[in-house]
């Protein structure tokens, strides 16, 4: 099993920045890439970005490109998602997910942080 457990939530003005943190225990030589998803009061939860166990492949949601930034240190077993230029529309409680080994879906996920971003 893997554990995943977010953190860096909070509330921030429209304009600011937060940096959230996933940090990965157990078997986390069994992951492949993780993700970020989030989900508004009321909507589905939606994919946010995820990354490579590498580090060298990104991929972002059309809403989320040239504001987040995806990154991650293997050494610390953790996932970091760089939020700049926040909008309230991200107002969210964001996901921090990871995918096994040849898995097509992410199969490990943590329990959430709150982001609230006010006009």
């Amino acid at each position: 099993q893997v554990q995943l457990v977010e953190s860096g939530g909070g509330s921030v003005q429209a304009g600011g920045s937060l940096r959230l943190s996933c940090v990965a225990s157990g078997r986390t030589y069994s992951t492949s890439s993780m993700g970020w998803f989030r989900q508004a009061p009321g909507k589905e939860r939606e994919f946010v970005a995820a990354i490579s166990r590498s580090g060298g492949a990104t991929s972002y949601a059309d809403s989320v490109k040239g504001r987040f930034t995806c990154s991650r240190d293997n050494a610390k077993n953790t996932v970091y998602l760089q939020m700049n230029s926040l909008k309230p529309e991200d107002t969210a409680v964001y996901y921090c997910a990871a995918k096994k080994f040849y898995s097509d879906q992410y199969d490990y996920w943590g329990q959430g942080t709150q982001v609230t971003v006010s006009s």
